[in-house]
């Protein structure tokens, strides 16, 4: 039996198990991590001067975002609030309204001068953090391990338990053999200012969003969390991003504006792939 209810900004979509156990991940994750809400988690911790005790939940999360950053060099940055926000993404994204002022440059990463010890979290001060890039992911991985799903789909991430044909960006489809696929790009979340397009995939060394050649990225991982990391930072990385997926052994497919796609080997040879 398919279930879906909607939950971070997107549609959650999955099969089987316990649905309910689903939308608990996914509503705590909502509700604790949402820049748009005055009482969440993350709004108390960006508004805290020095040092502050998280949740654990938090601290999980915070975790895995300053692995992601040094996992990615810096690439995947848990500190763009304020570069996200200057781009235009200062509301929940369906009150966004076309026109406006130009976009502004925000502040360049500096995921490095976070120190998590613990449930103790430290960061410079005016620093504002924003964990989506890593928590919608790990909500799909928690999601479909505590409801026993046979997958679950959330806004482009999916993570599955058995074999499953999943539809890809510009029309095909793959054969997800076992693990998560991750698609990460600027089609869906953009937006313009000033009559200039952004869209919310901010490069960490320039504090605007990435002028790259994709328009999606799909990642083959074996976890989501880890398939959504390496998908953005292959964006970032513009025409280098097949190249550093081969490198770690993770299959990708690269669709351009025009509809063609790239896929690097790892993608194009599925004996030799971990989850295709």
């Amino acid at each position: 039996m398919t279930w879906r209810f909607r939950s971070m900004g997107c549609e959650v979509v999955g099969s089987g198990g316990h649905a309910q156990r689903a939308r608990g991940v996914f509503g705590d994750a909502d509700r604790r991590f949402t820049r748009f809400a005055q009482d969440s988690e993350l709004i108390r911790v960006n508004r805290a001067t020095g040092p502050v005790l998280v949740s654990d939940r938090f601290a999980r999360a915070m975790d895995a975002a300053l692995r992601a950053w040094r996992q990615t060099d810096g690439l995947v940055d848990p500190t763009l609030l304020d570069a996200l926000e200057a781009a235009g993404y200062d509301r929940d994204f369906g009150e966004l309204l076309a026109g406006g002022r130009p976009a502004l440059a925000g502040p360049i990463g500096c995921g490095g001068r976070i120190r998590l010890t613990g449930r103790l979290l430290d960061r410079p001060t005016g620093v504002r953090l924003d964990l989506n890039g890593v928590v919608k992911a790990m909500a799909v991985d928690d999601a479909l391990a505590l409801s026993k799903a046979d997958w679950v789909s959330a806004g482009g991430d999916l993570a599955a338990r058995r074999p499953l044909e999943v539809a890809l960006p510009g029309g095909a489809s793959v054969h997800l053999q076992r693990g998560a696929l991750a698609t990460s790009g600027s089609a869906s979340r953009r937006w313009t200012r000033g009559g200039a397009m952004q869209h919310h995939l901010i490069d960490p060394r320039t504090g605007v969003p990435a002028t790259s050649p994709w328009e999606q990225v799909t990642v083959c991982g074996a976890t989501c969390l880890m398939a959504d990391v390496a998908a953005k930072a292959a964006f970032l990385l513009g025409d280098t991003g097949p190249a550093w997926l081969e490198a770690r052994g993770m299959p990708g497919r690269f669709l351009l504006p025009d509809g063609s796609v790239v896929t690097n080997a790892a993608w194009r040879v599925p004996a030799a792939a971990a989850c295709i």
